[in-house]
């Protein structure tokens, strides 16, 4: 297609344009004037049992003490796992981050931390949220040592080391009303085209019938080829 045949599809579709504006339009007033939401975030750390040799509990962070810390976070992003947050009172979007200790070279997960981040429309309720799901973090960890047996002098306990607190979701502005104008103008250009094409097929389709219409009409009625012969033998018969 020509830019002079896009230019006079566009100038026909110009409606299709128009609500395309208005959608667009729309969507800036929603991004001007958002839900306002809340972001709280927590971060706890499995820590191994006080020993002898190794009193500071801190300082004897090893990697296993991650996996297992991973392990109790995949069965919570499991659907059962996400039921059992349901059942608990977690809802809306929520979010378990392992703490990344490694490099962009060896990225492994050697401290046993976790953020913990909620997202609600009520900061009190996105704090609360938060702390639900550290309650159902710390007994799935809790079930994983009593199934192992392991007795409590021995147990990994869990440690709040940054308390949950709620922070307002804000917005780049300009970013979502440049989103919408570019969303607007391509989609109104992609649906004005594809409306041209079907309307201009459907117009030719109509016009092809009416042509063959007229054309039938112009010819008068069909005579047979049969016809003369039966009209002879009827005249020879007499």
């Amino acid at each position: 297609m020509s830019p002079g045949e896009l230019v006079r599809a566009l100038r026909r579709r110009w409606y299709v344009l128009i609500v395309a504006a208005v959608l667009a339009a729309a969507g800036a007033v929603q991004v001007l004037h958002p839900t306002q939401t809340y972001l709280s975030t927590a971060i706890v750390v499995l820590k191994p049992p006080v020993t002898d040799n190794q009193p500071n509990q801190l300082a004897n962070l090893q990697p296993p003490l991650a996996a297992v810390s991973y392990a109790a976070v995949q069965q919570l992003d499991s659907p059962a796992g996400a039921d059992e947050l349901r059942a608990a009172g977690v809802t809306g979007t929520y979010r378990m981050i392992p703490r990344n200790s490694g490099t962009s070279v060896t990225p492994r997960y050697l401290i046993p931390s976790l953020q913990i981040q909620a997202e609600q429309a009520d900061p009190v309720a996105a704090d609360t949220a938060v702390r639900k799901i550290i309650d159902v973090y710390t007994k799935h960890l809790g079930d994983m040592q009593t199934q192992q047996g392991v007795p409590d002098s021995a147990r990994m306990s869990v440690t709040l080391l940054v308390a949950p607190t709620a922070a307002v979701q804000t917005g780049n502005k300009s970013r979502g009303l440049a989103g919408a104008a570019l969303l607007g103008g391509v989609g109104g250009v992609v649906a004005a085209l594809w409306t041209d094409r079907l309307l201009t097929r459907r117009s030719r389709r109509r016009s092809r019938r009416r042509r063959r219409h007229e054309a039938a009409a112009d010819a008068g009625p069909v005579v047979r080829a049969e016809e003369p012969e039966r009209a002879a033998l009827a005249g020879a018969a007499r």
